[in-house]
């Protein structure tokens, strides 16, 4: 993946709705916004240990 500001605007859309309809608290919001943060930038990492070869080179 690549860098996809319609995509991070749309995602954030998204969890601001699901905010509104929980009634989500300033500090739930954060606490949650941070967990998901995190679980994507897990997600994105797993995907890119994939990618990478012995000694960090990266496989085309």
């Amino acid at each position: 993946g690549g860098y996809n500001p319609e995509g991070a605007v749309k995602w954030l859309e998204e969890v601001e709705i699901i905010f509104e309809a929980m009634r989500c608290t300033e500090e739930d919001k954060t606490s949650l916004g941070s967990y998901m943060l995190m679980e994507e930038a897990n997600h994105w990492w797993k995907n890119a240990r994939q990618r990478l070869g012995v000694g960090g080179v990266v496989i085309t």
